[in-house]
């Protein structure tokens, strides 16, 4: 070593690599977004790595250049483009791109080398190529924890009947840690254990106890029982161990530049009292047909109530054609409830409107993103679940939660005018209501401050990150 002068300069540790595979259906990439903000805040080097599938996934072109602009720091790659078989006809399309994206995925990650891998809950079948690299591989789950605990739970669930959830009907399904929910409500692809989706969403569930851990969109103190039985390994079959679950919510859509704005919606709430208006906007793939809007204008004019209301195409009709409320809704109810409401074609900047202090309740299909994006803003909630795990979602925030009420009839082919200007009523007149806001508002302030610096899902993050710079 003689004549060698011994370097003091301090190294900087390198960044840790962090891929992040997503879903591209909009539910699920918004938050993986967010996800991805908290690793880039915490000096973690990120890329999101995105399947192109051949179908619509809503605006996730104008979505992604907004974020890309805003956030410098975090890089997409797109995976190419794959083609569905014959044979995965019957399979839900988000699992088979997934897998059929799975040699285009080994590719990307075997040149790039991340220290580890965070998987969309539909991106499952990468913990295969993850296996095969030698890649730690995590989930992360974009609904709450009681349809994590319920899926964690499926292969249980799966061992102790022959029956379907079909033929069950509306038999209770007990899970342990969440509140036993009829057979109906159980996601569709489950409906029948003989089908393709079924048999692919039951290896979904065994590839959770694969994983290093699971990162969920949700704060402990909202679910606090399912939490508990998860971590205490009660949602697992027998002979697997849980991971690691890692609370980090609630994770929203946050303001990205060059996204539309919805301002005509803004300044009307500008001129409502505090509290008053009823919003109702049933997300990106919600649709009802002319008879239930019609049923809904009924309704909310019958109330007699303020209302923000996002209406959007019935499904039979074609959708590049301008929507003409005057031909949908009754005849005259834009004139008669002229002032107290407001009908706004296919979109609205729903986080800013619920943000806003006109707002006074939200009529909502239940969608988890919807759930916290409410939470956040302190507005109770109208249940009127659609589709996917939503009709479980509604059975949770009513008897679990304790953050909605549900419109009778969901389940049924039309709720009735006289349901919706009866809960309208109620949320917003009766002393019923008034209880449930006050819970509302106190949820809302766990959820904030389980976000702030030291809060519980920013300390669960903050110690999961330290843990991988300092390995």
């Amino acid at each position: 070593m003689d004549g060698i002068t011994a370097n003091t300069t301090t190294i900087s540790p390198r960044k840790p690599r962090v891929m992040l595979y997503s879903s591209p259906l909009m539910g699920h990439l918004v938050p993986m977004i967010e996800l991805a903000k908290l690793f880039a805040a915490r000096g973690l080097a990120i890329t999101v790595v995105l399947m192109d599938p051949p179908y619509d996934t809503g605006a996730t072109g104008p979505f992604l250049t907004g974020v890309s602009a805003a956030n410098p720091s975090i890089s997409f790659h797109r995976l190419p483009q794959v083609k569905l078989l014959e044979s995965d006809d019957s399979v839900m399309p988000a699992l088979a791109f997934a897998r059929l994206s799975n040699p285009h995925l080994r590719d990307f990650l075997a040149g790039a080398s991340p220290d580890f891998l965070v998987v969309d809950f539909f991106c499952s079948a990468a913990m295969d190529v993850a296996a095969e690299l030698n890649i730690p591989a995590y989930f992360f789950s974009t609904s709450g924890a009681q349809i994590l605990a319920f899926f964690m739970h499926l292969t249980v669930l799966h061992g102790e009947t022959t029956r379907s959830f079909r033929e069950m009907g509306e038999e209770l399904v007990h899970v342990p840690g969440i509140t036993p929910f009829p057979a109906t409500h159980s996601i569709q692809p489950l409906m029948d254990r003989d089908g393709a989706s079924y048999q692919a969403l039951l290896n979904v569930s065994l590839n959770l106890f694969r994983s290093q851990g699971i990162f969920i969109n949700t704060f402990r103190s909202l679910e606090p029982r399912a939490m508990d039985t998860i971590l205490a390994g009660l949602s697992a079959p027998a002979g697997l161990s849980t991971p690691p679950v890692y609370c980090v919510g609630p994770l929203v859509k946050s303001e990205e530049v060059d996204v539309k704005r919805g301002d005509e919606c803004l300044a009307w709430l500008d001129t409502q009292p505090k509290a008053s208006v009823v919003f109702l906007c049933f997300g990106s793939l919600g649709r009802f047909s002319a008879k239930q809007t019609r049923e809904v204008a009924t309704g909310l004019e019958a109330s007699g109530q303020r209302f923000l209301w996002v209406v959007r195409s019935p499904p039979s009709d074609d959708t590049t054609t301008e929507l003409d409320l005057d031909v949908l809704l009754p005849k005259g109810f834009l004139d008669r409830t002229k002032g107290r409401g407001l009908v706004v074609k296919s979109w609205a900047p729903q986080g800013d409107v619920l943000a806003h202090h006109a707002v006074g309740s939200f009529v909502t299909h239940c969608g988890w993103n919807s759930v916290l994006e409410s939470t956040m803003a302190g507005v109770p909630m109208l249940a009127w679940p659609l589709y996917a795990e939503q009709k479980m979602n509604a059975v949770f925030l009513e008897k679990e939660m304790e953050l909605a009420v549900v419109m009778e009839g969901y389940d049924k082919e039309v709720v009735e005018a006289k349901e919706i200007a009866k809960k309208v009523r109620w949320m917003m007149d009766s002393e019923g209501g008034r209880v449930l806001r006050e819970r509302t508002l106190a949820v809302m302030r766990q959820a904030n401050e389980a976000l702030l610096e030291g809060g519980e899902s920013d300390a669960a993050m903050t110690g999961f990150v330290d843990a991988w710079v300092k390995a």
